[in-house]
């Protein structure tokens, strides 16, 4: 909705009668979805995945069917997508798909969207371009006794975190040696402090 509302509102300020045709929104939806607000108040609508029988929509989801999205984008003539959040917002090769479309992606590109993607290699992006971190590990830890020099460093309590999972996910609150002694090897992937840069 927050895609549909500013459309309509930037179609209000700018679109002149006689000029060129105001922008029009096309939801894409699956059969679940039909009646969500989103459907509704798009200017069109293209479905993807099995049809509005609600037997036939079990199974895998079309939101990250790459082949029904191609399809999708070109039944309806689209010149850009906003994925909205979730699914394929995150992922480089729906990025790539739309170029090879000629589909402007509103959002990152997919070098960027793959950098950000490794949490690692995205805050030594984000020290590239100045952006303030709070002190940690620099970049991968090998080990415990490397992960023990960090910790000593940086000051307890601090934060260890996997390099893979997310949505918190691997994410251990360390308060003192011990506690680190605890942790497996798979658990250790940087080392950063409790409670931000202000702290």
């Amino acid at each position: 909705m927050r895609l549909i509302n500013a459309v309509r509102e930037w179609n209000a300020e700018n679109w002149v009668p006689g000029g060129p045709e105001p922008l029009r929104t096309i939801a894409v939806y699956t059969s679940v979805d039909r009646r969500a607000m989103f459907v509704r108040e798009a200017d069109e609508a293209v479905l993807i995945g099995p049809g509005e029988d609600a037997a036939e929509s079990f199974g895998a989801n079309p939101y990250l069917d790459y082949a029904e999205l191609e399809r999708a984008l070109r039944a309806c003539r689209a010149d850009a997508v906003w994925p909205g959040w979730g699914f394929v917002s995150e992922k480089a090769e729906f990025v790539e798909l739309c170029d090879r479309l000629g589909i402007v992606f509103v959002g990152p590109s997919a070098e960027v969207m793959r950098m950000l993607g490794d949490k690692i290699e995205s805050k030594r992006l984000a020290e590239r371009v100045g952006v303030p971190l709070a002190p940690w590990s620099g970049g991968p830890v090998a080990d415990l006794a490397e992960a023990r020099e960090h910790a000593e460093r940086i000051g307890y309590p601090l934060m260890v975190k996997a390099t893979a999972g997310g949505g918190g996910r691997g994410i251990r609150l360390v308060t003192a040696p011990e506690d680190l002694a605890k942790l497996r090897r798979e658990n250790i992937g940087y080392v950063f402090p409790m409670g931000g840069p202000g702290r």
